[in-house]
């Protein structure tokens, strides 16, 4: 199975954890040994970022980097070196990718999320279903939370034509992390092309503002109410409704709070605005910027959310087909997930400004893909 190892230059584009997301999961799944250097060769620390929250917040998306990298090597059997705290090089050599139970843990409010992204394309093309333990944050910072990955990612990613189970058991927050997700899904032969570029009219706005532990359920309250307004001064037409919740003891690890609005549209696309709260902001402020990121998201007049965009790339390079996106200004992690994706998986991306008049005054692109039609040599 092993070929040529693979020379991956961690240090550039994103410069992050992204670059070892995507390249470990291509690895895995194309059966290429893997070497990456300059790891995160571009951030405050370089090298695999420990849990050590003394570290400033530039590296909070750090302590998933090795579970997530972990994971992967234990889904396929595979090896392993270099993947210590601090290490700026990794060298990967991928096995046969065994379905099963496998459990990942930041031990820290590394994001579940992220795990989930590294994984998720590998189990994919497993010899058997697989049911993954996924502990750390599930509402933590740099990173989507698992609402969006369930009400956002889940329904477009299933697109592709699989579908998995996500059972939030108990959420955890920073800076404690504590929370576990189970996801359970099924290898697929193949995954078909999508096509996301009819974004049609915005018909349906709800979310959900939480709190956690001992925050009043006034905060909750607070956010919601200050989100809705964010988002009557531009669409007076459409009743919001954003549920202030409290989240139950049993199923909550610490103390956290936060907001998630999702814009829904006439032809099943989702947006997302969320935010977090944090010590010293207050309730409103959080509510507002997650009405004015979900706002900012439905002006670009793309058909994805700049958050959703990155995380279908390498679905669209595995797919047996032309995929097409239509999206917003094209975010660096984007350019970063399409350049390994070139550069690992072989698939071919254009991107082009968007050519429909709707378009014209605004700054949409059209992401198209050939995609590979990996196929499941275990099915």
């Amino acid at each position: 199975m092993a070929g040529q190892r693979v020379e991956v230059d961690g240090g550039i584009l994103e410069g992050g954890g992204q670059i070892l997301r995507v390249s470990t999961a291509l690895s895995c799944l194309l059966g290429l040994p893997l070497r990456v250097q300059k790891i995160r060769a571009g951030r405050s620390t370089p090298g695999l970022s420990p849990g050590d929250w003394k570290f400033k917040i530039k590296v909070l998306a750090g302590p998933q980097h090795l579970s997530g990298l972990e994971m992967i090597r234990d889904l396929c059997d595979g090896q392993l070196e270099g993947a210590e705290i601090g290490s700026t090089e990794i060298t990967f050599t991928p096995e046969k990718i065994r379905g099963g139970v496998h459990t990942a843990d930041t031990k820290t409010a590394g994001s579940v999320c992220l795990l989930l992204q590294v994984s998720m394309p590998c189990v994919l093309f497993a010899a058997a279903p697989s049911e993954l333990h996924l502990k750390g944050g599930t509402n933590a910072e740099m990173a989507p939370q698992v609402d969006y990955t369930v009400m956002v990612f889940k329904p477009i990613v299933e697109k592709f034509g699989f579908k998995f189970n996500c059972d939030i058991k108990m959420r955890g927050y920073y800076p404690k992390g504590g929370g576990e997700v189970v996801v359970r899904m099924s290898p697929v032969k193949q995954l078909n092309p999508i096509n996301l570029t009819d974004r049609g009219s915005v018909t349906k706005i709800y979310g959900r503002a939480f709190v956690a532990g001992v925050l009043p359920f006034k905060v909750a309250k607070d956010m919601a109410a200050a989100a809705v307004r964010g988002i009557r001064k531009e669409i007076r037409d459409l009743y919001v409704n954003i549920q202030p919740v409290q989240e139950p003891r049993d199923q909550a690890f610490g103390n956290g709070s936060g907001i998630i609005i999702i814009a829904e549209t006439s032809t099943g696309c989702l947006f997302a605005g969320s935010s977090l709260g944090k010590r010293g902001v207050n309730a409103d402020k959080v509510g507002i910027d997650a009405a004015e990121m979900l706002l900012a998201n439905l002006r670009h007049g793309g058909a994805v959310d700049e958050y959703l965009q990155d995380q279908l790339i390498i679905f669209m390079a595995l797919a047996n087909g032309v995929s097409r996106i239509k999206t917003g200004p094209v975010t660096l992690h984007t350019k970063t997930a399409i350049h390994f994706a070139e550069q690992l998986a072989k698939a071919k991306f254009t991107v082009k400004k968007s050519e429909d008049e709707d378009d014209a005054s605004k700054d949409t692109y059209i992401i198209e893909c050939q995609g590979i039609g990996v196929t499941n040599p275990h099915l």
